[in-house]
């Protein structure tokens, strides 16, 4: 897909319906990739690249903060240039990528490098590196060093952080540098061997489950930890309402606690399980309905700040596994918009200015991305897209190279129709 993006000096977006704005079309012109006019362009230079919209909305650009590249070391599932392209279909203008590739992002050098294979994309790639050497859990990595070189936060995703001195020095980091220490919120002991919801549904099928239990004393350590060091926490992929009430008691401590949830956990439930399909196979688990809608409610209510799609390509041998060997997680980034607007805005969960501030200003603010602003004098960064145009989801068609989605054969709404990001725009039309 990089070659359906393009450059140009001089881009006018026509007829678009800016998001918590005027309900009547306008125009957008971007000159040298800052937008210069706000209104109505009558007169555009021939050489202007026009995108009619056609009545679409326009939003600041999205932004994934929890996206697995998997380069460097399994280009086979994913690359930092396709999962870009992913990215930029789903209507993405930035993605956070998650530092535990072979090897980890766990130096300076290796973040650099995942910088510039990123460049000159049109999207954004910012990652994450690992709070401790090679993931081990044992020894702080350099996370100044990496700071440096353009780390927005710190990760061992995949494993928790067990060690609680180890912990506290990275969240004391975190204070030093302004950014997150993003904790994979599992006790392994309790999850040991499961890979479902533990429940009635894990129960009747004799499926090893992991209790949201898990997930709870991990948040609730970290979340005491946050308050012994000041330091700053997000919390990912969010799958418990024990979880939610401790994010929640913690806001209200003016703790700086943040938290993420994803598109799966808030359409799908451990009642998919029946299918027996590796599709459904998550960690955490999808849980049951009522969890579900507390995660809506949360998202609603402001608890939970952003929604992230946990975007994790796994490669077709793999997925095709014993369920009990098959790998966790789900090709997301394609999906996730699609997904929302059935679940969250058909349902009235959330209003399009709230899910797009989910999607947007609140993702970028916990990172410290650049802002993403429709203001004459910004940079031009958007993307625009339809609330209403119902399509089936054909894995085969995806931009990632892995097909690993529960979403096969659904039909979802809304469509991403283009982003711009400066000079540089992709456009279905």
């Amino acid at each position: 897909m990089a070659d359906k993006f393009s450059e140009h000096k001089s881009i006018l977006l026509k007829n678009g319906v800016i998001v918590g704005g005027k309900r009547s079309p306008i125009d957008i012109l971007i000159e040298n990739g800052t937008v210069k006019e706000i209104g109505s362009v009558t007169n555009p230079s021939k050489t202007t690249h026009t995108v009619d919209l056609e009545g679409a909305y326009i939003s600041p650009g999205w932004a994934d903060v929890h996206v697995h590249l998997r380069e460097p070391g399994r280009e086979d599932e994913e690359t930092i240039l396709s999962g870009s392209d992913a990215a930029m279909a789903g209507g993405f203008t930035a993605v956070c990528c998650m530092p535990n590739t072979d090897p980890p992002l766990d130096s300076e050098d290796m973040i650099t490098s995942v910088k510039q294979r990123a460049n000159g994309h049109l999207v954004e790639v910012f990652p994450l590196g690992t709070v401790s050497k090679e993931r081990k859990g044992e020894e702080l990595a350099e996370i100044g060093n990496m700071v440096d070189a353009g780390a927005v936060g710190f990760s061992d995703d995949g494993d928790p952080v067990e060690n609680e001195e180890l912990m506290r020095i990275a969240l004391e980091y975190s204070k030093m540098f302004g950014v997150p220490i993003v904790n994979h919120s599992e006790v392994r002991s309790l999850a040991k061997g499961g890979i479902m919801n533990e429940g009635a549904v894990s129960a009747r099928l004799g499926i090893p489950g992991i209790p949201s239990h898990a997930e709870d004393i991990m948040v609730a350590r970290d979340i005491r930890l946050v308050e012994l060091t000041n330091g700053r926490l997000h919390v990912p992929h969010i799958s418990s309402i024990e979880t939610i009430e401790l994010v929640r008691r913690a806001k209200n401590k003016g703790l700086a606690v943040t938290c993420e949830v994803t598109p799966h956990h808030l359409s799908l439930t451990d009642s998919n399980f029946e299918k027996f399909d590796a599709a459904y196979k998550m960690n955490p688990p999808l849980r049951t309905e009522d969890v579900m809608e507390a995660l809506r409610a949360g998202l609603a209510d402001g608890t939970i700040d952003c929604i992230a799609s946990d975007h994790a390509p796994h490669s077709p041998e793999e997925n095709e596994a014993d369920l009990l060997d098959a790998p966790f997680g789900l090709v997301g980034l394609e999906t996730a918009f699609g997904v929302c607007v059935v679940n969250l805005l058909d349902t009235k969960v959330l209003k399009l200015e709230e899910l797009v501030e989910k999607l947007t200003t609140a993702p970028r603010k916990i990172y410290n991305l650049p802002s993403a602003e429709i203001k004459v004098g910004e940079n031009a960064n958007m993307t625009f897209f339809d609330t209403t145009t119902e399509w089936k989801v054909d894995s085969s068609e995806f931009n990632s190279q892995s097909r690993n989605t529960p979403f096969e054969g659904m039909t979802l709404k809304g469509k991403v129709l283009g982003v711009v990001n400066g000079n540089k725009i992709y456009s279905e039309n």
